[in-house]
């Protein structure tokens, strides 16, 4: 899939004045991670699993 296709988002807790931001958008099969300052940059995407999104999300309770 393309990452022009996917629907991306942020935390509710982030701010639209910058700062350090991911994107985050679900798919099926794998969780794409990127950049909120450099959004079209397909080489600067991180694709995980859904159980490596869900360890990580985990830990950072």
């Amino acid at each position: 899939m393309s990452t022009e296709a996917l629907q991306w988002f942020k935390s509710t807790y982030s701010s639209d004045e910058g700062g350090a931001c991911v994107e985050v958008a679900v798919c099926p099969r794998t969780i794409h991670i990127r950049d909120s300052k450099q959004p079209s940059s397909p080489d600067r995407t991180l694709e995980v699993s859904p159980a490596t999104w869900a360890a990580f999300a985990s830990s950072l309770k």
